[in-house]
């Protein structure tokens, strides 16, 4: 019987204040769900204690005092989240502005660095003459296989056989620049 009284007088309670203290609560957070959520949470923090309280002179206004807290606590979080959100969206505009400006600043014909460049010469002076010709007439020169098969009086498949070889040979000899040189390789070289 004493549960239902209980039930009762928090049921009193809450409906004969709930519209003062959502109000209250409202003016501060801007949010009618969050109102009524502090409200609801600052009446079950004084339901859950009021045993333990002791004598309290005017109910409500310690509800209204807990709901104060909980306004500030819910604003002040509120507050973090924003900073840390705004501070999240700096770091991520500053990282994108920082690629941005690389890729504006990047010259395709500076990627391969002066020592890349000599090694690449090299290794091309050590293939076969023919190897080489038809390297240079194809990377260099912009040539199909197929013009290249026809200028050399080779076949197409002659052509790729060449092709092949010397990229292997590059791939080894710049096999310390390739984790770097790959995309622009991939992009520029291979076909």
């Amino acid at each position: 019987m004493e549960e239902k009284t209980d039930i009762q007088l928090f049921n009193q309670l809450y409906a004969t204040n709930k519209q003062k203290y959502i109000r209250f609560a409202s003016s501060y957070v801007h949010e009618d769900a969050v109102a009524e959520d502090l409200v609801m949470e600052s009446l079950m923090y004084y339901w859950e204690r009021r045993s333990s309280l002791g004598h309290i002179e005017n109910v409500s206004m310690y509800i209204l005092t807990v709901l104060k807290h909980k306004c500030l606590n819910h604003l002040q979080r509120q507050r973090t989240w924003d900073n840390l959100s705004e501070n999240m969206l700096t770091d991520t505009q500053w990282d994108i502005q920082m690629r941005i400006s690389s890729l504006e600043a990047c010259n395709p014909e500076q990627l391969f660095s002066d020592e890349v460049q000599q090694l690449l010469e090299k290794a091309l002076q050590s293939m076969p003459e023919k190897s080489r010709q038809i390297f240079i007439m194809s990377r260099y020169e912009d040539k199909s296989y197929k013009e290249i098969a026809s200028a050399m009086n080779l076949s197409v498949k002659s052509v790729e056989f060449h092709m092949s070889k010397v990229l292997g040979v590059l791939r080894k000899t710049l096999k310390d620049y390739l984790p770097l040189l790959i995309p622009v390789f991939d992009f520029f070289y291979n076909r």
